[in-house]
């Protein structure tokens, strides 16, 4: 026996409308961080934009807690609220090309993978995640870095418009000629002042690439690390490469002599051809010991972004914590490499994404992503697949963040945020622009109707 509230929202959409008696409910209110378990009142699976406008009248009308999903790839269950409702864009998965002018107009429920296959066609690319999964509109909201991050700068620098639909159910489309406040603030905002239902975006060349990872055991980690910190600054910008140290993975296609060992690697991508890849990586190899393992090669670009998404399934346990880094001392090195040695699971890791070039060349006031000084995004991720080992996970991974977060800057990605962060680390993170921030979340959403995000609102 359905709710009355869920027939009602039922009547007013063309999409279905998913409640605790629906037969499909357990599998719809599935999060991609298996760590999260949150229980909706209703799942609204939009189909248009129609369904959207109906969905947030209709939670702000009943006063309901309204959380908006997405690829529901966000790391603290973002997408979902306990009681509340879902606004569901994952079936909303439009790809259009226009290959004259080098745009692409993207649905809201779109992956990474679904859009890099849309624009490989046309030897195109829009600079995004690295990981197939990944949700473009979450990704996008929050910044968006990624192998193309020192060429093509962040997904928001190449951001041109967006479709949204207001707290108070209007239509609008942002863009830098028409709400240029509201587009400023989509771009590193979140989902803090409406809900996107389309995406057009600027995209590059990019067809075949030289990519791949290369794998060190972690003995050579701080020779490595080094090496990277001093080369990365005078890389061709064509070079996305960034560091990790993690575990070799026991599974086929890695060596199995390796099975189990901890390593450090670097995982690079050249938007070129193969010789010229080879050149710009030789001074990350020069002066460090021989790596176990070098698996670079040319491959389609989709091809690289998706190399990864067997070791990362939906379901999994994750907790993350993150930060913006200037620089790389020797002791936040060493510092590194300690917490390393105790990884308490095959695949929890650390990474250093490269946010220089293209990204340092846009003003920390054009959009509301202020770090425009940093050189990389750190990331520190427990992943395991066993529920048992939640604790364990978090409790490592917190701890490698506050050995290393000393010597790193005080805000972070928002995208590598959990929901218990605090407001000092969102304002930290704005640094000048979250009291522009403030004020338009005020302006658009004076009642925090989209408040399950990293939530811009006034020290409380």
């Amino acid at each position: 026996m359905r709710s009355q509230e869920a027939a009602e929202l039922s009547g007013k959409m063309r999409g279905p409308v998913i409640d605790r008696d629906s037969l499909d409910y357990d599998e719809a209110r599935k999060l991609y961080n298996g760590m999260i378990d949150k229980k909706p009142l209703m799942i609204a699976r939009c189909s248009d934009v129609a369904d959207v406008i109906e969905a947030v009248a209709f939670g702000r009308e009943h006063k309901l807690l309204i959380a908006i999903r997405g690829g529901g790839h966000n790391g603290p269950g973002l997408a979902s609220c306990d009681d509340g409702l879902v606004i569901d864009l994952s079936q909303m998965k439009g790809v259009r090309i226009d290959p004259e002018a080098a745009t692409v107009r993207v649905g809201p429920g779109c992956t990474q993978g679904d859009v890099d296959h849309a624009t490989h066609a046309f030897g195109l690319a829009v600079p995004a995640g690295i990981v197939s999964t990944t949700g473009i509109a979450g990704l996008t909201l929050g910044g968006g870095t990624g192998y193309l991050t020192r060429q093509y700068g962040l997904t928001i620098d190449n951001l041109l418009e967006a479709d949204v639909v207001l707290a108070d159910g209007s239509f609008v489309t942002a863009s830098k000629s028409e709400w240029p406040d509201l587009f400023w603030a989509l771009r590193g905002g979140g989902g803090n002042f409406g809900v996107v239902t389309s995406f057009l975006f600027k995209a590059h060349p990019v067809s075949m690439v030289f990519g791949g990872p290369i794998f060190w055991d972690q003995k050579d980690a701080a020779a490595v690390m080094r090496r990277y910190r001093d080369v990365l600054p005078k890389a061709p910008e064509r070079l996305g490469c960034f560091f990790g140290l993690k575990t070799m993975p026991s599974a086929d296609p890695f060596p199995r002599e390796h099975w189990g060992k901890r390593i450090c690697a670097l995982i690079s991508c050249y938007n070129g051809p193969q010789e010229d890849g080879e050149e710009a990586m030789k001074p990350f190899l020069e002066g460090v010991p021989p790596p176990l393992v070098n698996w670079m090669s040319m491959m389609p670009f989709p091809t690289l972004q998706s190399l990864f998404d067997p070791l990362m399934p939906t379901g999994m346990q994750w907790y993350w914590k993150g930060d913006f880094v200037n620089e790389l001392t020797d002791e936040a090195i060493d510092a590194h490499l300690q917490q390393a040695a105790d990884t308490p699971s095959m695949l929890s890791l650390m990474h250093l994404y490269p946010i220089d070039g293209a990204v340092h060349r846009v003003g920390r006031d054009e959009t509301a992503w202020n770090t425009r000084d940093a050189r990389w995004s750190m990331v520190i991720a427990g992943i395991d697949p066993n529920p048992q080992q939640a604790g364990p996970i978090t409790r490592w991974t917190k701890s490698y963040w506050q050995a290393v977060h000393p010597h790193n800057k005080d805000g972070g990605y928002v995208n590598f945020m959990m929901d218990d962060e605090g407001d000092a680390r969102l304002r930290a993170t704005y640094g000048g622009n979250f009291e522009r921030l403030l004020a338009l979340k005020t302006k658009y959403d004076p009642d925090n109707l989209f408040r399950v995000n990293q939530n811009i609102r006034p020290a409380h």
